[in-house]
Order: structure tokens, then C-alpha cells, then sequence
């Protein structure tokens, strides 16, 4: 172990709020070690140490994926020593943190690269440490508070706000990825975080909002890599126009390479359907509203809204794009029947899955594949209230099932590889013949029942397992409306619960207030 930097206890739960005052205060109990990399949780070029304290990758620069062997508490500093660097790849070392053990992982289950493979997973967050703190003996501190943001650390300097909406509710292991140039990399003795002044948390956030260098971008797209292809168009992106995004007055160009004619698009699309004025404060939009882009390399508040419905039958396509900033993570899509007239900038989160704890009805898609600058993605809301979705004229089945007894809008976060979001157009569907099973032609989802329960051809909205209160509360993550909130409520304690429509699993139910 290190022993030029003295450790300090880390308690279990490591703050309190004395009474009258809005300053925290941390308990003591002293945990029984630091941690430690995961014995068997770990890509195939790792080697660790007799005592699981030092991993090393071995052959190419990939297939350096590992874990804490524990969970890390809030406010724990886990600090890594680069012990040896190598510059003849390009990216540097990325780390976060993931709700999943560990020790039930597979071998298998272990991807190439955290980053984007592991962090388009639901539970992953991480990011790449900028290739210029990749230097050798370095100590690199990374720590997550009780609101769910990430901080991190060099030899002990000003802190900087790395990553927000991590969900703190239950366990976290850190997620290490011993990537590129870093070779080997110690874990040292656990350490406590003070908690952030709003001088110094003001301080951490203009140091996410700074233009980062280009560190990543030659090793962008992972797969061009290890073909060696050259990315040298992104490596050489001017970001001076960045800067420049604060306006709405700029044009922003999106996805210059679109094909004109591209297939399965109509030939001819209504242009009414516009991003909202509300949005998230990481967004600029084009001055038609039509473009909406991601101000910085670490935007996460990145809400949009459509300005309108989208109405039954028609058909959005929306066209996605990239800046070429090394940002990882992934688009989200939902539908809401909140009136984005009726918010504020103030209370959108960066997790959309916030959300769901409103009293309007929202359902949230965050499981889409990685996308290229350039495709084109379609949604439709059909009238049994399935909400379909097709990439680059493809159909890829069904996302969710909604509500269509009231007016609802769309919505999306732009994150990850997407930095860039351009609304093509609308087009009104001749009615759609549904198939026996709910859907046209079929999904993963289908049920037999899916007409007979769809919320709007419910008769009087009769709770469909009582048959006498009232519908009032939507299945999560389905977006079935089809049960009370009592039903519900026993529903989701019963072993492997699932919605009595689709059958999919039940998350939990969420009751809703009509105006």
C-alpha cells in the first residue's frame, strides 16, 4: 500500500445534518480494509497481484475491464497510483461506477471496453479520463455523493464534477477499465471526500463546462480502432464554435452526411412538429428549433420536448448526429402527458427516471443499441396505445404501451455518442390493421389480450383484476394503464409479477392524478 498519503476512516453512512444548521457532519465507523480488485470479475488481459491491489493489462489496449471487489460507500474515495503508462495507444484509463455485483458476472458478460459497451447498459456509468492527467504516478481519486454526482481528483487538487444521476439507493462498485495508455494501476487506502461548499461545487461545475481537450477522440469509435482506421477527422474537430452555442440564433448544422432520399423515409413530411422552448439548460437549439445539440463534452441536463402532440397514427422521424466529443452514454425516448409549457428549466433532471415520481403519466425507453451519426429513427403511437419504433426504414417492433386516452407529447435526453438531434418530419399513417396479438405483425411482447385491456376500449375504465374501482395507476416499465392503485399495489408484492396485458415484468406501479 501507499504509505505517503495517510488514509482517514470511511464510515457506512458517512453523513448527518445537525439540527438548524444546513451544514453536514460525518459518524465514524471505520470499515474493516480498503477495497480491492475483484478476484474474478475482470477482462480476459487483466493480472492482478497476490493481493488483488494492483491490476495490469496484458497485450493490446482493450479487454481491461474490472471491478471493486466490494461496494464503495458514499463520499469513499476509491484512489487509484497509475503505476505505468504507455504511449503507444491512444485514450487513458475510464472509471465509474455500476449498480451490478460483480460476483454475478460472467466471464462472458465482461465486454471489451466500459466505454460505450458497458455504460449503454442500464446501472453503468463512466467516462474517460482526459489523456493529459494520464501520467505516470499520478493519483487519480474518484468518489460519488448522496445526490448522485461523481467527483474526481489529481494528487489531490480542486475536485471536478465528472458525472450526475447516479442512483444511490442501493449498493455501488467502481467500475475500472484499464484502458489505452494506462498499463497498471494501484488501489490505495480509502480516503474521506469533504463534502462541496457551493463556492467550491460552483467551481467543480465550470470545470465540466470548459471545452476538454480532443484526448479521446482519436479512439472515438473503438471498433475503428482496433481495425486501425483512421479517425483523424475527429482528432482534428474544431471546437472553437462551441463557445458559440449559446445563442439560439446560430444555425447548428446536423449530420451533414445524411443520404437526401434516405430509405424508408416518405418522400414528402410535415414540418409543424418542432422541439419545445422548454428544454434542458445543456441544450441550444437551431433557430427554426427544428436542431437541438449539446452545449458541452459533459452536458447531462439534456431534456427536449416536442411542441405538440404527437397524435395517433402519425409518424416522427428524427435524424441523429454526432459533434465527435468522447462522450459516452445513451439516447433516451419517452412519452408523457405533461404540457412542457407547464415546466420549468429548474426541475428537469439529467435522469429522465425522475420523472416518474410526478403526478402527470410518464414512461420512459432508455434501451436503445448504439447508434451512428446519421441514422434515422421513426416512433409511432398506434391506437391500442403501442408504441412502435423503426431505424433507418427498418421496423424494430414495439418500445413501450401508453396511455392514449389523453394527449401525448414526446421527449427525449441527448446523451452519449448522440450529441445532435434534427426533427425530420411527421406523417399521418393510414389506419393501422392491428393483428390478433395487439401489434402489426407481432412483437416480443405479444398477448392475446392486448385489445381487450387497452386503456381505450376499457369499458368505463374498470380496474381489470377487481372490476370496480376506478383505472388509476400506469405499470412500469410497459406503460400499461389497466388496474387501481390498490390491485396494483398487491400485484407488484407477488413473486414474478407481470402486467396482466403484455406480461412483461412489473418494476412498479405509479399512481396518477387526472385534472
Amino acid at each position: 500500500a501507499d504509505t505517503s498519503h495517510q488514509a482517514r476512516s470511511v464510515s457506512s453512512r458517512p453523513y448527518y445534518s445537525l439540527p438548524n444548521s444546513s451544514h453536514e457532519r460525518r459518524s465514524v465507523l471505520a470499515i474493516a480494509e480498503p477495497p480491492r480488485f475483484h478476484s474474478q470479475a475482470k477482462g480476459k488481459n487483466v493480472r492482478l497481484d497476490a493481493h488483488s491491489r494492483r491490476a495490469t493489462r496484458r497485450n493490446s489496449f482493450c479487454n481491461g475491464v474490472t471491478f471493486t471487489n466490494r461496494p464503495i460507500h458514499l463520499y469513499e474515495k476509491v484512489r487509484l497510483k497509475l503505476v505505468a503508462v504507455h504511449h503507444g495507444w491512444s485514450g487513458a484509463l475510464r472509471f465509474g461506477f455500476t449498480i451490478h455485483d460483480p460476483s454475478q458476472m460472467s466471464s462472458e458478460e465482461i465486454p471489451k471496453y466500459a466505454c460505450p459497451d458497458l455504460v449503454t447498459r442500464p446501472g453503468y456509468w463512466a467516462k474517460a479520463l482526459p489523456e493529459r492527467f494520464a501520467v505516470r504516478d499520478n493519483i487519480l481519486a474518484f468518489w460519488v455523493d448522496r445526490h448522485g454526482r461523481v467527483f474526481y481528483s489529481i494528487n489531490d487538487e480542486e475536485p471536478i464534477l465528472f458525472h450526475c444521476g447516479i442512483k444511490v439507493s442501493g449498493p455501488l462498485w467502481a467500475l475500472i477499465d484499464v484502458y489505452g495508455i494506462t498499463h497498471e494501476v494501484q488501489i490505495l487506502d480509502s480516503m474521506f471526500a469533504e463534502t462541496m461548499s457551493t463556492a467550491r461545487l460552483s467551481t467543480a461545475r465550470l470545470s465540466t463546462c470548459l471545452p476538454q481537450s480532443n484526448h479521446d477522440s482519436a479512439n472515438f469509435n473503438n471498433n475503428e480502432l482496433e481495425n486501425n482506421q483512421v479517425v483523424a477527422k475527429i482528432a482534428n474537430l474544431n471546437l472553437s464554435r462551441v463557445p458559440g452555442l449559446g445563442t439560439d440564433n446560430h444555425i447548428i448544422p446536423c449530420c451533414p452526411n445524411r443520404r437526401q432520399h434516405a430509405q424508408g423515409v416518405p418522400a414528402f413530411l410535415d414540418t409543424d412538429l418542432r422541439f419545445h422552448p422548454t428544454r434542458g439548460p445543456d441544450i441550444t437549439f437551431s433557430q427554426d428549433r427544428m436542431v437541438a445539440c449539446t452545449n458541452w463534452q459533459e452536458s447531462n441536463r439534456t431534456l427536449v420536448f416536442s411542441d405538440r402532440p404527437l397524435h395517433i397514427g402519425e409518424s416522427l422521424f428524427v435524424e441523429v448526429g454526432h459533434l465527435g466529443l468522447p462522450y459516452y452514454g445513451a439516447l433516451s425516448f419517452g412519452i408523457t402527458s405533461c404540457d412542457p409549457s407547464t415546466l420549468r428549466t429548474n426541475e428537469l433532471p439529467a435522469d429522465p427516471d425522475f420523472l416518474l415520481d410526478r403526478k402527470e403519466y410518464w414512461v420512459v425507453y432508455r434501451a436503445f443499441p448504439v447508434l451512428n451519426s446519421g441514422d434515422i429513427l421513426s416512433f409511432m403511437v398506434l391506437p391500442n396505445g403501442e408504441v412502435h419504433h423503426g431505424v433507418n426504414g427498418a421496423s424494430r417492433g414495439m418500445l413501450m404501451c401508453v396511455d392514449t386516452s389523453q394527449s401525448l407529447w414526446v421527449f427525449f435526453t441527448i446523451h452519449g455518442v448522440i450529441n445532435q438531434l434534427k426533427i425530420l418530419g411527421t406523417v399521418q399513417s393510414s389506419p393501422v390493421t392491428v393483428s390478433p396479438s395487439g401489434s402489426p405483425g407481432g412483437s416480443q411482447y405479444d398477448s392475446d389480450s392486448d385489445m381487450a385491456f387497452s386503456p381505450s376500449s376499457s369499458k368505463n375504465g374498470e380496474c381489470t383484476v377487481c372490476f370496480d374501482s376506478e383505472v388509476d395507476t400506469v405499470i412500469y416499465t410497459c406503460g400499461h394503464m389497466c388496474l387501481c392503485n390498490t390491485c396494483g399495489l398487491k400485484l407488484k408484492k407477488q413473486l414474478n409479477a407481470c402486467c396482466p396485458i403484455c406480461r412483461r415484468v412489473i418494476k412498479d406501479v405509479i399512481k396518477i392524478y387526472r385534472p
